[in-house]
């Protein structure tokens, strides 16, 4: 028996999950790293290789190449587990290339509102 609104919180995360991808168009690199848990703990795995921790995740963004970084998405996918964690899933075509790739965020609710605290991001070559 479901103890929490589901409905609710995966409208919470769709919205945390839509500026993020806002955030990620405009490479509003503040932003994006605001997105993340600020932990020792919080993981982003990518085909580069994986970031541990805020500070290798905001030291990523600060330096990442943005020149292919438009994209449509496809089969978003949001799941609220409890009040205080879901997940979310897509499908990405870069605009600019025609790459593929896909992308999943776990989220979790904290004192400073909904923050990510594992991503993974895949890219076809």
């Amino acid at each position: 028996m479901e103890t929490f609104d589901r409905a609710a919180v995966e409208a919470e995360i769709r919205a945390e999950f839509d500026a993020y991808e806002a955030a990620l168009a405009a490479n509003d690199v503040a932003r994006l790293t605001g997105f993340f848990w600020e932990d020792p703990r919080a993981v982003r795995l990518a085909p580069g290789g994986g970031l541990y921790g805020h500070a290798q995740i905001a030291a990523f963004r600060r330096g990442r190449d943005v020149s292919d970084i438009a994209r449509e998405l496809s089969e978003v996918r949001i799941h609220a587990f409890s009040p205080d964690f879901g997940t979310a899933t897509c499908e990405y075509r870069r605009l600019g290339s025609g790459r593929r790739g896909g992308q999943s965020q776990v989220w979790m609710r904290r004192p400073e509102g909904w923050r990510i605290v594992s991503a993974h991001v895949s890219l076809d070559p």
